[in-house]
């Protein structure tokens, strides 16, 4: 966690694939990023959370959203393109964190402002580091604006 910081850093993280999430918290676990990591499933929970719609009335404001692509319902394309036209919302960064090494994809979401796209290893000890490099420079270098 940002050494200038005591509060937990807050995390959505839009994926479908449980296999997925639980890699995910290990990978924080194991980078001992200090966060509170909040998990929706589809594309539409996702807006719902981050407008704090019905179920989601008094969830807080991620510091950031870790999206995959392919969602069910509405895929992460639409989710990142809802985002950023959103006045309210656009000030969040949106990493990418998908199977896609599609050229087409990586084209769309910075297009669409992604603040980073980045592919998913296949190994924990990889998808570690990736973790802790998000931590870095999301949460130690980067200033993010206020929730």
């Amino acid at each position: 966690m940002n050494a200038g910081s005591s509060r937990l850093i807050e995390i959505l993280m839009v994926e479908d694939n449980p296999a997925d999430v639980r890699l995910t918290v290990e990978a924080f676990k194991d980078a001992k990023v200090l966060n509170h990591l909040n998990v929706v499933h589809d594309g539409e929970e996702a807006l719902a959370y981050l407008r704090r719609n019905g179920k989601y009335a008094g969830v807080p404001r991620p510091d950031l959203v870790l999206l995959d692509l392919n969602l069910p319902k509405m895929d992460g394309r639409e989710v990142l393109e809802e985002i950023k036209k959103d006045a309210d919302l656009k000030r969040i960064p949106v990493v990418v964190l998908t199977t896609s090494n599609d050229e087409r994809d990586i084209l769309k979401a910075y297009d669409l402002h992604v603040n980073a796209y980045v592919t998913k290893p296949v190994a924990l000890d990889q998808f570690v580091k990736i973790v802790e490099a998000v931590d870095d420079f999301w949460f130690s270098v980067v200033k993010l604006p206020p929730r």
